[in-house]
């Protein structure tokens, strides 16, 4: 009777916290229809003010044609918000896109401060839109967790800050996968994000929101951020340009970093960035972006402005290549925009050179996965309790949470099968290693930081040997299907790289997928012919149309060469 009544009650408990955390959910869930109402009272409200209001023709403009226009007094600030916010409204993101999460209610009362500046900024009657994690004055940021939800924040974080300096006017906040650490885009509180172009499609994550809003048009810019693709996923997946910067050119302490983030230090770097619809538009957003405003209120970014001289030239450049990394075998319409392109920079006098990136399998696994979960993912586990695990993340998480000593189990267990294949092992078991004894947590951080400067010194003596300016290579995609992402962790091979290795990189569409390509996949087995292989293909089937980017990278601190490089392919493309 005892045990009996003892087993009710801790169902009953069970039951009681998981209702209450549902609960919190559909509060906040209430909370977001409330302010997406009050976006819609606003539009009806600027479209009154602003009656003659030509919203076709400034949704067709570029960001620096938009600029331009509210610089010299042509199109009024008013105008330009409403004509988005409609856009918003009218796609009605709950039903089809689902990925505004917030209004930013506070967007009115700013766009009328400005208007009383005298000097206007870089970015004057810009309106943009702010992932979840970004904090902003008066909102939440929820990083899809219910420990999150009610924890209003009390300022703009330094990036809202100078991007108000600069005139632009955040008006949403835009969903994100739970935790992000998954590169599709669904949590348990707003539900899942769907890719614009293809509603069978994911939107790629964390940056999600971010990709299907402005890929929907209803954003012109973004500001996303990228621990291992986070940006650049997303603007592979819905057509999009986007740049991961050097770590502490644009330096953060977000949300999301909490949940890789041990006592000991955090070895991989996370970096916000920018995300638009083509590259001139990142370049004037980190033109404003670069300003004294960013390095007075954060001393730790350097002081090293937008060299503009650097993204307007012309020069030839020396660009190494490589089609695949050896890891993942990259999707037949993968290759195929690194090959077209490769002719197409060639054709136009650049110098292409072949480039075969040392040891991605040792920098996947001791490196990228180590860096994150330096504590084998105890931490991320941790943070979990009182919350619901997202069906998408559920794969990952259930490896995380195994014990310990299971793991090491595992590890002793299949270290003949690894051998052979190590490939994405660690990514199962984090921290878990075949090769080297049991440290302690300080001296395990103090190892691994040393070889993270072994591999990047080693890595660029390569490019150095071989005189290149910058590297071109395959961005992941097409877009997944639903419900892969989780699966396929290891496949961000491709990005999280350039995290490990904190160079510039940013994404450029190039191409769609054709029937060709489709009808190619269908013989593709990958480097293993292993379940991850298996997935991969089954992940990118049925994308005919879909677009495909490919992958430009410069060395650390050269945001402007990485721009130009990609400025440079959107031409030729």
């Amino acid at each position: 009777a005892v045990l009996c009544s003892s087993a009710a009650a801790v169902v009953l408990l069970k039951w009681l916290g998981r209702r209450q955390v549902q609960q919190k959910m559909e509060e906040a869930r209430r909370t977001r229809d409330l302010a997406l109402e009050r976006m819609e009272k606003a539009a009806r409200r600027l479209k009154q003010e602003n009656s003659g209001t030509q919203t076709t023709y400034i949704l067709s403009l570029t960001m620096v044609e938009l600029a331009e226009k509210l610089k010299e007094g042509s199109l009024s600030p008013e105008s330009v918000l409403y004509s988005y916010i409609d856009k918003v409204k009218a796609l009605e993101v709950n039903r089809e896109v689902n990925c505004v999460i917030d209004f930013i209610h506070g967007c009115e009362d700013h766009l009328q401060r400005l208007k009383k500046r005298k000097e206007k900024g870089l970015l004057y009657g810009i309106p943009i839109s702010i992932k979840d994690h970004i904090n902003c004055k008066g909102h939440i940021s929820s990083a899809g967790m219910v420990k999150f939800l009610g924890q209003v924040k009390e300022e703009d974080s330094v990036i809202v800050q100078v991007l108000k300096h600069q005139g632009a006017i955040p008006f949403v906040k835009t969903n994100i996968p739970q935790t992000m650490i998954n590169y599709d885009c669904s949590n348990l509180i707003f539900g899942q994000t769907l890719n614009p172009l293809n509603h069978q499609k994911s939107p790629g994550g964390s940056s999600g929101g971010e990709g299907a809003l402005i890929a929907a048009g209803g954003s012109i810019l973004g500001i996303g951020s990228d621990i291992a693709g986070s940006i650049r996923l997303p603007s592979s997946f819905c057509g999009l340009c986007g740049l991961k910067p050097t770590g502490n050119r644009i330096r953060y302490i977000p949300t999301s970093l909490l949940f890789f983030h041990p006592p000991w230090r955090l070895q991989v770097t996370g970096m916000l960035g920018p995300m638009a619809r083509d590259v001139d538009s990142l370049a004037l957003c980190m033109k404003a972006l670069l300003c004294e405003e960013m390095f007075h209120l954060d001393p730790t970014v350097p002081p090293i402005p937008f060299n503009e001289e650097v993204y307007q030239s012309s020069k030839p450049l020396r660009i190494g290549y490589y089609e695949g990394d050896g890891y993942f075998q990259p999707s037949p319409s993968m290759k195929r925009a690194i090959q077209q392109t490769r002719k197409l920079l060639q054709d136009a006098g650049h110098t292409l050179v072949p480039f075969v990136p040392p040891k991605i399998d040792y920098m996947v696994d001791e490196l990228f996965t180590r860096g994150i979960f330096s504590d084998g993912a105890a931490h991320l586990v941790d943070c979990f309790k009182g919350d619901i695990v997202d069906p998408n993340l559920k794969s990952q998480f259930n490896t995380y949470r195994l014990p310990s000593l299971v793991k090491r189990i595992l590890a002793i267990i299949l270290k003949p099968i690894v051998i052979v294949s190590r490939k994405k092992f660690s990514l199962l078991f984090p921290c878990v290693s075949i090769d080297l004894p049991l440290l302690s947590n300080r001296h395990f951080c103090n190892l691994l930081s040393l070889s993270f400067q072994v591999y990047c010194t080693e890595f660029i003596a390569k490019w150095r040997k071989l005189r290149l300016d910058v590297i071109l290579c395959p961005a992941l995609g097409p877009a997944f299907n639903h419900g892969y992402a989780g699966k396929l962790f290891a496949a961000t091979s491709y990005t999280n790289l350039y995290n490990v290795l904190n160079f510039p990189a940013g994404v450029v569409p190039v191409s769609t997928v054709t029937r060709a390509d489709e009808e190619e996949l269908k013989h593709y087995r990958g480097h293993y012919g292993d379940p991850w292989d298996k997935r991969l293909k089954e992940a990118v089937e049925g994308a005919v149309g879909l677009p495909v980017a490919v992958q430009c990278v410069a060395l650390p601190w050269q945001e402007e060469l990485c721009l130009r490089f990609m400025k440079e392919v959107e031409t030729l493309a």
